[in-house]
């Protein structure tokens, strides 16, 4: 302990003492600091309160990747989507296999989980209304046409019948006049397809993306590809050819 300036002492734990009687509302900065440190806050101020702590069920932290059904999807998406209806939903579903089918070299846009990707974007608060309202009625423009054609919905038909609607809105420079509203439509999704199943383990997969890895062998750009574009590596003799006039 030491003395204070008015007469009074400072203990170790930096308690302030005046001749009399402690004074144990005064504590040191550098004292609070240690209590903050290694109690909560409510502990701190009542000790008590201490025993009353639950204990943590399971480790706060894992160094392990979870695996099994704890690295299953989200509650939300296993218990159906939030931003379409039963039957938009499967419409959806149909529409984005024709996009990325099932091939020899990946799975589809659904086993990609592309939809629940397209879901999650669209039932977020911050979504575009505009792209919220293009799918609720990009989707209804779909049946409509099919109920125009074959008198059925689309997930109804059959492929011949659904491929004969894509074909006509798949192909803007070839589509006709009356079909602008189902080519927006089907454009903004092919988009949205491509950008979740790309995303995707399966996307990177199916491009062989192998990430930052080190390469100890590159020898710069193939001779095929600068002769392609007229340069060399010699920095005197490096030239872009003229373009066409």
């Amino acid at each position: 302990m030491s003395e204070t300036g008015d007469g009074g002492r400072v203990t170790r734990d930096g308690v302030e003492e005046t001749g009399e009687q402690a004074a144990p509302t005064r504590i040191t900065r550098r004292r609070a600091l240690q209590v903050l440190g290694t109690v909560p806050v409510a502990a701190a101020l009542d000790p008590g309160l201490l025993a009353q702590q639950p204990k943590p069920l399971q480790p706060a932290v894992t160094s392990q990747v979870p695996t099994g059904p704890t690295a299953a999807a989200p509650a939300a998406l296993a218990a159906g989507p939030r931003f379409f209806n039963n039957h938009e939903w499967k419409t959806l579903r149909s529409l984005v296999d024709y996009i990325i089918p099932r091939d020899e070299r990946s799975g589809s846009a659904t086993e990609a989980k592309v939809p629940e990707y397209i879901d999650f974007l669209l039932s977020e608060k911050d979504a575009n209304v505009n792209t919220q309202v293009q799918f609720h009625g990009g989707l209804a423009w779909i049946d409509t046409e099919s109920r125009t054609r074959f008198r059925k919905t689309f997930i109804a038909a059959s492929d011949a019948q659904r491929r004969e609607i894509l074909d006509d809105i798949a192909y803007p420079s070839k589509a006709k006049p009356g079909m602008s509203y189902g080519i927006s439509f089907f454009s903004r999704l092919r988009d949205m397809t491509a950008s979740g199943f790309y995303s995707s383990a399966m996307g990177w997969q199916d491009v062989k993306y192998q990430g930052n890895v080190f390469n100890p062998g590159y020898d710069g750009c193939p001779p095929a590809a600068l002769e392609k574009l007229g340069v060399s590596y010699d920095l005197m003799q490096s030239r872009v050819s003229p373009q066409e006039r």
